[in-house]
Order: structure tokens, then C-alpha cells, then sequence
């Protein structure tokens, strides 16, 4: 088995070690050592990276007989070679702290809303928690990240270590364990004990700050994503920055946005229906004047302006009664949107029409019998395909 440094000091980001063993992970190479630093990939906690005698580490896992595999990027050191190993730093105070407010936040859900955890994951962009409970009102999710910062302004002590069998047995752990020997155990003093082998911080200020970002069902029961440490503070300063970029955009205080939207939505939801009131009557302005020079029951119609929006709705004046077929295409820089549909007297094929109208300008689209719409592309000739049917 490699000695696993990683069990017993969380900030040790440095060590030496020799090489005593080159094996394979699937297709990969890897590096035995003597002993590593480096936390392997197991329970739900993504390995840790740094370099190994110069050469970058992008991978670390562990096998069942626990010698924990190192993947570098170049030809692997020799055997019986000494070589020196530099933990990333940042990632593991990162996920030092993701997985301490994971412990926390466990214990929380639990004494707050009764929701045991059932699974964990800490991933490299987000972090999740899945508890039981189908249903968490926001006001305790709330309570829940409250009681995680009190901890983390509290500055409790974070302590990990392998018990006796004696001692274990007299330990309130929030969990069993996953093993029956070799056990090591996380505790945040006064709140939360639970075997793990993550990495932890060593006080709770480290975790801080906490942050729940959402939560959504899952599996029957309540998928939480969080985030904490490091990765939360770099998360809730790009927030902040494109709040205050909003603030500015609309010259209100970063503290305004909120209600400054709503009334940008108010204002837009009053253009849209007012817009949608011009276009219906631009639109019957349209088609009755059209109607007037038009003899026999076939229009058709090219507008330069107004979408498909507006195509639709002349097409629909032009056929509110009688036996008339109407053809209205919209031209814009992304092409024609056409428009085929007949008055309730008809009985043309407005689906057929426009297959032909498209394949002949190289576009495509569909419909039924009584209404069919479609895409011409850029640069067709829309008057010459119209005139092919």
C-alpha cells in the first residue's frame, strides 16, 4: 500500500518520495510511489493535481490494494528514483473546504428538515448534496446555510483521525461506515461526526463562505447545489461584478436592479401587446387592400418588412371567409419565411403548395391540408418560386 500523507496533514503540499512501481490504468501509464501527498479520487471528491519530478499530474486514483496510481503528462521517472511532488495548492484548500461544508451542511439538513444524505458529489464545477426528503421549503434551505456561515464565523476546530475500535464505538457518527477496519473520521468540533477519507480543513473559517445555490427534485427526493471556500468567493465576486454591470447599464445602484427589471418587464410586456395591436391592424389594412385588385381566388404577396409575424396574420385576414388561397412570404436577411393557408371554403392543399414553393427555391417546411409554412434561404428568387405553383 502507498503511504497515504494526505490522511494526516491537509496543508502538507510538498514531499519527496521514490519511485516503486510503473502499472496501468486502463490504457494510462502511472506511477507508483513509496508514499504520496496527492488524494486520490474516491468518494465523490475529485482527485488533486499539481507535478511529480517536474511532470504534470492530471490524474490520481487508488486500486483496490491501495496503492494509489499517478497519471503524468511524460515518460515516467525510474524505478528506485527520488523524486519531488507539488501539490496544486489552491485546489486543495478548495476542495478541503467544499468537502468540510459538505459535512456541515449534511448535518444541518438533517437537524433542521430530518433529510439524511444519501449521496455526495464534488465536482470540478459544482458540488451537490442528494438527500431523502422530496419537499424543502426555502426557509429551511435558508436556515440551513445560516447555521453553516455561524460555524464558519465560529472558527470550530476541524479534526481527522483513525479511533480505536473502543473509541469508534463510543463516537455519535451521523453516518456508518463504509468499511469495517482502518477507519478515519472528520469532526467538526461540537456539530458534526462522520467517517470520511477527504481531504478537510482544519478550522471552519476555512469552509467559509457557504453558499446554497439551488435545489431541485431528484430521484424522489432533493438534489442541493452548493458551493464553498475559494470556488464560492470567485462564484459570488462574478456575480457581483455583472450585478453591478446591470446596475450601471440601467443607472441604478446595484441594490435598484431588482425592481428597476420589473419595471423594464412591465414596460416590455405593454410594447409587445401594443406592437402585436399594429401589426393586426396593419395587417387587415393589408389584406383589404390587396382584396380589392385581386381577381379569383388565389393571392399571393412579398412583404420587405414586418417578419413572419406579420406574414401570418395577413395571410390570416386574407382567408377568414370565403375560398381564397393565400401565399404571403416575409423577406429578411436570413431569408423568406412563406406562409400558405386557405379560406374556410376551399379545399386546395396549402401543405402540397408549399412543398413546391420551397423545393423549388431550395428551402424546406410543412403543414396540414388547410395552413403550411416554410423557409426559403438567402438569395432565392421568392416572386419566381411563388410564380412555379
Amino acid at each position: 500500500m502507498t503511504e497515504r500523507l494526505d490522511q494526516s496533514d491537509t496543508h502538507l503540499f510538498e514531499f519527496d518520495a521514490q519511485v516503486v512501481g510503473h502499472a496501468s490504468l486502463g490504457e494510462r501509464a502511472t506511477l507508483i510511489l513509496d508514499r504520496s501527498a496527492f488524494y486520490p479520487e474516491s468518494g465523490g471528491q475529485m482527485s488533486d493535481r499539481g507535478a511529480l519530478a517536474g511532470l504534470s499530474v492530471i490524474d490520481v486514483q487508488i486500486d483496490d490494494a491501495g496503492l494509489v496510481h499517478h497519471v503524468l503528462e511524460g515518460a515516467l521517472p525510474a524505478l528506485g528514483e527520488t523524486v519531488h511532488g507539488k501539490l496544486d495548492a489552491h485546489r486543495r484548500r478548495t476542495f478541503a473546504a467544499l468537502h468540510s461544508a459538505q459535512h456541515v451542511l449534511s448535518r444541518a439538513l438533517v437537524d433542521v428538515a430530518r433529510a439524511e444524505t444519501v449521496s455526495s458529489r464534488l465536482g470540478e464545477t459544482a458540488c451537490t448534496i442528494d438527500v431523502d426528503q422530496g419537499v424543502l421549503s426555502d426557509a429551511k434551505i435558508a436556515e440551513c446555510e445560516s447555521i453553516a456561515n455561524q460555524l464558519v464565523d465560529e472558527d470550530r476546530p476541524v479534526r481527522a483521525w483513525f479511533p480505536s475500535a473502543e473509541e469508534l464505538s463510543s463516537l455519535a457518527l451521523r453516518r456508518a461506515p463504509k468499511q469495517s477496519e482502518n477507519i478515519r473520521v472528520v469532526e467538526v468540533t461540537g456539530f458534526d461526526v462522520s467517517p470520511c477519507g477527504g481531504t478537510h480543513v482544519t478550522r471552519t473559517a476555512q469552509m467559509g463562505p457557504i453558499r446554497i445555490a439551488s435545489t431541485e427534485r431528484y430521484k424522489g427526493g432533493t438534489r442541493v447545489t452548493f458551493s464553498a471556500g475559494p470556488r464560492a468567493r470567485e462564484q459570488l465576486f462574478r456575480e457581483d461584478d455583472v450585478l453591478r454591470a446591470v446596475g450601471r447599464a440601467l443607472v441604478t445602484p446595484w441594490d435598484s436592479v431588482e425592481p428597476a427589471i420589473a419595471r423594464l418587464r412591465t414596460q416590455l410586456t405593454d410594447a409587445q401587446g401594443e406592437a402585436g395591436r399594429l401589426r393586426t391592424t396593419l395587417a387587415r389594412r393589408i389584406a383589404d387592400d390587396l382584396a380589392r385588385d385581386v381577381v379569383g381566388d388565389r393571392i399571393s404577396l412579398v412583404l420587405d418588412e414586418g417578419g413572419a409575424d406579420l406574414a401570418q396574420k395577413v395571410a390570416a385576414e386574407l382567408t377568414r371567409a370565403g375560398a381564397r388561397v393565400a401565399i404571403v412570404a416575409a423577406v429578411s436577411p436570413e431569408g423568406a419565411h412563406v406562409v400558405v393557408t386557405r379560406g374556410p371554403a376551399s379545399t386546395a392543399d396549402c401543405g402540397a403548395l408549399l412543398r413546391a414553393i420551397v423545393q423549388a427555391a431550395g428551402g424546406k417546411g410543412g403543414g396540414r391540408p388547410e395552413r403550411a409554412e416554410g423557409r426559403i434561404p438567402p438569395g432565392a428568387d421568392v416572386h419566381a418560386a411563388i410564380a412555379t405553383t
